[in-house]
């Protein structure tokens, strides 16, 4: 897996048990050679394939929410291969401005990186309400349960306890395009 952030490039070999982890900023590039299947955790209720990761576009296509939208867009209608021939063009293009950047950081020019960081940020703006929801209906509501159960606890009340459950799931989607690739979406509740 190639990155960058402010703090430079830099690269992890991925394999079978790696766990590699990297926050907001991060600008990441999956290279796959060997068929490898990836199994990827996102925090925060899945944020990144709702919108808030922003492909490394050319800045023309990062002016505003509706121009972005339309170059990374690959349309439900088409046949599988018209649709993967958009993604492959979306990659390539997305490739070719994150070598531009890792170039320019690389050459001690931080401004490149910097400015499609405020870029994106920008791009993203809109949502952030949406995301707020998310969150708050999501990991925030775990965690605020996780807080309760241990005052509970605290107090001699395992009452909880007897609430326990299991649950199991399968993907609600298969073989979907997404960011980095195919994806099988599993949601969580």
């Amino acid at each position: 897996m190639q990155t960058l952030t402010t703090s430079g490039y830099r690269e992890d070999p991925l394999e079978a048990g790696a766990v590699v982890w990297f926050t907001p900023g991060t600008i990441h590039r999956l290279v796959n050679e060997d068929a490898l299947r990836i199994t990827v955790v996102m925090q925060n209720s899945g944020l990144p394939e709702a919108g808030d990761a922003v492909l490394t576009m050319p800045p023309e296509l990062l002016t505003d929410p509706a121009t972005y939208a339309d170059a990374v867009r690959i349309p439900a209608e088409g046949t599988e291969e018209e649709r993967a021939g958009t993604a492959r063009r979306r990659r390539d293009l997305a490739t070719r401005r994150f070598l531009a950047l890792r170039e320019a950081t690389e050459q001690g020019d931080p401004a490149p990186l910097a400015a499609f960081h405020r870029a994106a940020a920008a791009l993203v703006r809109p949502q952030l309400d949406a995301w707020r929801t998310r969150l708050r209906e999501g990991a925030e509501a775990a965690t605020r349960a996780s807080g309760a159960q241990l005052a509970a606890l605290r107090e001699g009340n395992a009452e909880h306890l007897a609430h326990a459950r299991v649950t199991a799931t399968g993907p609600t989607a298969r073989g979907r395009f997404g960011m980095c690739g195919r994806l099988d979406v599993y949601t969580g509740s």
